[in-house]
């Protein structure tokens, strides 16, 4: 079975840049579309593309990038422009998202207890999840909301709490506004990150009971900390969850990553398609997932939207976005095509 990710680098010929421009689409909007619904990261510079993720995923991911490539060939010296409705059609017809290259019965049987009752995963991919956490030093859970991500990061520390595997959980997340300036917060440490946090909150609450787990904080066995304070701290005998880890830089990854220390996990959640770093940051998620691909002891999972397992109208309101999602791509591609037809009308009267 294939826990790692792997890593598949292609170089599109010929090389021309209005095709690869269309291939990539207005702001790389196609490549996203792939990104999201595959579960992969594609990096790439001029012709030359990495795609990482699960073996099925990369190299279906490869095949559509070669297909799509084709499909820009200039016809009647017009480059073929690839649309987003084209690149939809085009994964559906590679049938990646109906395979799987590890086996249903992995993880399948793995179960979480805790003192409200035993958390089962409800489905491979959550099983898989489960297992890797139980089976790996640090553990990515990437994907979109309703997932399970967190949920089953913060059972499973639980459940090693419980049993006294660890002496102590540490939530952790990078303080960064989701498209909103709050301004100064008023409180104490605890309490200016509590609302970030608020997810691992409702999480032990359900699980712990609402004063277990404020008794447990008062004793610093749980343990709330923002990601910036962690610099030159050593976690042993820790349960450590980084959640929203998409808005973290590069260098507070690698900083976070070698907090760890003897006797330690470590769950990282995010989600590479909401980032709300300022633009131009790289994802320190992003980062990670080219570097540590392939490292011992590391296990990455991709979650995708059929993934989803909260209320039924979950998974269709995440459909219901990225229907709507692409529809706006296609209405820039429109909007950018009509600019640059009258630029080039512009300039040949001139």
């Amino acid at each position: 079975m294939s826990n790692q990710l792997k890593t598949l680098e292609i170089y599109l010929e010929p090389a021309d840049n209005k095709r690869l421009s269309s291939l990539c689409g207005p702001f790389d909007e196609n490549i996203k579309q792939i990104e999201r619904r595959l579960g992969v990261e594609i990096a790439h510079r001029d012709n030359f593309f990495r795609v990482t993720g699960k073996l099925h995923c990369a190299a279906a991911s490869v095949e559509i990038l070669k297909n799509l490539y084709v499909d820009t060939q200039p016809v009647r010296g017009e480059i073929g422009e690839i649309e987003p409705d084209a690149v939809h059609l085009a994964i559906s017809e590679s049938n990646a998202l109906d395979q799987d290259d590890n086996p249903g019965v992995y993880g399948k049987d793995m179960v979480i207890k805790t003192r409200r009752g035993v958390i089962k995963p409800r489905n491979d991919n959550q099983g898989v999840y489960v297992a890797n956490i139980l089976h790996h030093d640090i553990t990515f859970g990437i994907g979109p909301a309703g997932t399970g991500k967190t949920y089953l990061a913060v059972a499973a520390a639980v459940d090693a709490l419980e049993r006294q595997e660890i002496r102590r959980i540490l939530l952790t997340r990078p303080a960064v506004e989701a498209g909103e300036k709050l301004g100064f917060l008023p409180g104490d440490l605890s309490q200016k990150i509590d609302p970030y946090l608020r997810p691992l909150y409702d999480a032990l609450f359900e699980m712990l009971g609402f004063e277990r787990v404020e008794k447990l904080i008062e004793k610093n066995i749980i343990e709330v900390a923002p990601l910036a304070y962690m610099r030159g701290r050593t976690l042993n005998d820790a349960f450590i969850i980084l959640d929203e880890s998409q808005n973290t830089t590069a260098e507070q990854m690698k900083m976070f990553l070698t907090r760890i220390g003897f006797n330690s996990k470590a769950v990282i959640t995010g989600d590479i398609t909401q980032v709300d770093l300022p633009r131009g940051a790289r994802s320190g998620l992003r980062h990670a997932i080219e570097v540590l691909n392939g490292v011992d002891e590391i296990s990455f999972n991709f979650f995708q939207s059929h993934d989803v397992v909260r209320h039924p109208v979950v998974a269709r309101i995440v459909e219901a976005y990225e229907r709507n999602d692409e529809a706006e791509r296609l209405k820039r591609a429109e909007k950018q095509r009509a600019k640059e037809a009258q630029a080039n009308q512009q300039e040949a009267n001139s």
